[in-house]
């Protein structure tokens, strides 16, 4: 593994901005998938910059500056998964193909609203406890689990495009190092909650089993949602039990 390959999945999961990688082939986007839970990091870190700018900020000002941050610095690409799929179950009626269509379909409906809408909600609402306990340590955890995912899905869960990147990153995925990385992600997600973790795992589980019925398996845009309500899942399964 190579920095390119960090810098490659920083450009990749954000709009950070990163030096010129040069000419790139389907193997780095794989290998580049194993420093995504990295990538989590550093949003992680970003997400508690404020926090250190602004220590007598009301928890509510806080949580909203953090939700707007969290979406700009990912430049919306996991929220645009999440409302495509969503929209894509609602009106795919149980189709495989009419199903697909939707998800290629650039517009946002209802359905896509309200899920957008209801993640963002929760998270925000998540927050607001979060930082009421001054537990940092659970914000810059989200990140890193929501991405940790990602790889959890692409190993369990077959993807059904022949196109697009992340075909090239399930084709060539370093396989046994993937599942290293994501074995001490989850025991690290534990070892910080395992209310949060269990909440997340739950999740995980019924989205991959609604993603093997409706699509035969995964996409990039079934990907972006596992990473917006995993990382809800994980700040709310952390509030509800008081894991501060």
């Amino acid at each position: 593994m190579k920095l390119k390959h960090f810098f490659l999945a920083l450009s990749f999961l954000t709009r950070i901005p990163i030096p010129n990688l040069g000419q790139l082939e389907p193997p780095d986007f794989a290998r580049a998938a194993l420093f995504y839970p990295a990538v989590g990091a550093v949003i992680g870190v970003i997400l508690c910059i404020p926090l250190l700018l602004f220590p007598h900020a009301p928890p509510l000002l806080l949580a909203a500056i953090l939700t707007v941050i969290w979406a700009m610095v990912t430049g919306g690409l996991h929220l645009d998964g999440l409302a495509d799929s969503a929209d894509a179950w609602l009106g795919g009626f149980g189709d495989p193909a009419k199903t697909h269509r939707i998800l290629k379909d650039p517009l946002v409906g209802a359905a896509g609203v309200i899920a957008l809408v209801g993640v963002l909600l929760l998270k925000f609402a998540a927050l607001v406890a979060v930082l009421e306990h001054a537990a940092w340590w659970l914000i810059l955890m989200a990140p890193i689990i929501g991405r940790l995912l990602i790889l959890l899905l692409f190993l369990t869960t077959p993807y059904v495009r022949a196109e697009g990147l992340a075909s090239a990153v399930t084709a060539h995925l370093p396989r046994t190092t993937a599942i290293w990385i994501v074995t001490g992600g989850l025991l690290l997600g534990f070892t910080v909650s395992g209310s949060g973790l269990l909440a997340v795992l739950l999740g995980f589980w019924l989205l991959r089993r609604l993603m093997l019925q409706r699509l035969q398996g995964c996409t990039g845009d079934t990907a972006g949602a596992t990473v917006e309500i995993g990382e809800m899942l994980w700040l709310v399964g952390c509030c509800v039990s008081g894991s501060y």
